[in-house]
């Protein structure tokens, strides 16, 4: 990307909320189903229905409002958003216009090891619309589209950004801490591979030094991390692309196309839609007393920030380790939940931030399953035994992926499978002497000064006792036999 230019980037995030029923009406918000079969006559509009708010509804936005550090609305209502598409079925989205649920909050990012603070206009709740099934590869290329109303009436929470984001990558970090917060306040399951967590970006450049922002394009349809970094860097450079060839970019709404990697221009926004907005009327505005607010505030979790302080302070890991952890909110369960049972804190984050991880990334398994293969104190128990030197690290690897396999304790594993460490050196010496006897020019290296040449015979000592020899004596007695 060229250096001539500042990105100017905003979010607005679209989360569905964790509740059971729609927000209007009794219909269920169940992930799936047939089309069509989690509908009743309010959430399609029927004539003669009427909406009423689910109360969960309005303490979920509360609560992810207090959570984004947001001012909570004593009054707040609900209006009318008109515009046409099939995937309404009334014609209009019941949303919020100039009376939200909460506004002027932050959330903070880091920023090559710096913290920076990203503005939140606003946080407002509405109804999601209906989902289309397009027949072809993208909106774009398709000469039909089926309509699911499953998705209508199910709650949503939309997060707008202030303008504060300069590149992809802090909108990444920025939408990854959202997700964070939205998750450890468990207002919504962020699953962004069933929709409940989407995204759209206005973007646009600017010449270096420049107040005023440049034009900007909508970008639409991306649900994942990787899709948002890659359609923001294609547009940042199709914008530079234009602007550098002397043509001037268009205020438009663009898709992201996956399989080709490229954004798509969908529809010109050369002025603002006129959604018409007005107060819904079959809808009662909202007093919201201090008392509830300041109730949901006592009720707020420990949060990803707070629980980052918490392990850097109390624990002594790292600033790093502290950040991967805290990123998903099962795995910090988990990592909480190992510490009952080692105080060995910075061995257990190793374990979790590698093996673990990769376990679960490379399965169908959620660290917070109940059938989890490797509940938290298995794992601490494998560290604990490591810690005592009853097993190598190189051991543990293939006592973890048993324990992965067959969801038993590492210590039975060890005990069932012969693997307890060596730690006398009385077992240990006559290896030792038999390694020394057919390397001798190993030997003569390191007698000569060579330090790299232990690592060979350490290596053969522990290919000999197949891994089981405590390394830290092997090499301790090699020293002693070869001076």
């Amino acid at each position: 990307m060229s250096t001539d230019y500042e990105v100017v980037i905003g979010l607005e995030v679209h989360s569905e909320l964790k509740t059971e029923s729609k927000i209007f009406c009794c219909s269920s918000t169940e992930f799936g189903g047939d089309p069509n079969t989690h509908v009743c006559p309010v959430c399609l509009g029927l004539p003669g229905t009427l909406p009423v708010t689910n109360n969960k509804v309005v303490e979920f936005g509360i609560k992810a409002g207090l959570a984004l550090n947001c001012e909570i609305a004593e009054f707040s209502k609900f209006d009318r958003k008109n515009y046409y598409y099939p995937d309404l079925p009334k014609n209009y989205q019941i949303s919020q216009y100039d009376l939200p649920i909460a506004e002027h909050g932050y959330l903070e990012i880091n920023v090559d090891g710096n913290p920076k603070r990203i503005g939140i206009t606003r946080v407002h709740m509405e109804e999601d619309a209906g989902k289309l099934l397009h027949q072809g590869a993208t909106i774009i290329s398709s000469k039909y589209s089926m309509v699911d109303y499953n998705r209508t009436g199910v709650p949503l929470i939309e997060i707008v950004s202030e303008p504060d984001l300069r590149s992809a990558e802090e909108a990444v970090l920025y939408l990854q801490k959202l997700k964070a917060i939205l998750e450890y306040t468990e207002v919504s399951d962020c699953k962004m591979e069933e929709g409940s967590l989407r995204c759209d970006a206005n973007v646009s450049i600017r010449p270096v030094g420049q107040k005023e922002f440049g034009t900007r394009t909508e970008l639409k349809n991306m649900s994942s991390f990787r899709a948002l970094q890659k359609a923001l860097e294609y547009e940042i450079d199709r914008q530079i692309e234009v602007v550098e060839e002397g043509g001037r970019v268009i205020q438009e709404t663009r898709t992201w196309d996956e399989n080709k990697g490229i954004t798509l221009s969908m529809r010109s926004k050369e002025e603002a839609h006129d959604y018409r907005y007005f107060p819904d009327p079959d809808l009662v505005p909202m007093v919201i007393s201090r008392d509830w607010v300041n109730e949901i505030k006592e009720s707020l979790p420990e949060l990803p920030d707070a629980r980052k302080a918490r392990y850097v302070q109390e624990y002594g890991l790292p600033e790093y380790d502290a950040e991967v952890i805290t990123g998903v909110k099962e795995i910090s369960d988990y990592f909480d939940a190992g510490l009952e049972f080692t105080k060995n804190a910075k061995a257990l984050s190793n374990w979790v931030m590698g093996e673990l991880l990769k376990f679960v990334n490379s399965s169908d398994h959620s660290a917070a399953d109940e059938d989890f293969p490797i509940p938290p104190a298995n794992l601490a128990e494998l560290v604990e035994l490591i810690d005592k030197g009853e097993i190598s690290g190189k051991i543990a690897k293939e006592v973890f992926k048993d324990m992965a396999e067959s969801g038993k304790k590492p210590a039975a594993i060890v005990e069932a499978k012969g693997l307890k460490q060596i730690s006398d050196e009385g077992a240990i010496i006559a290896i030792v002497d038999e390694v020394l006897a057919k390397n001798p020019q190993p030997v003569e290296d390191f007698r000569s000064g060579n330090e790299r040449a232990i690592g060979f015979l350490v290596g053969q000592v522990m290919k000999a006792t197949r891994g089981q020899a405590n390394p830290e004596l092997v090499n301790k007695l090699l020293r002693e036999r070869m001076q």
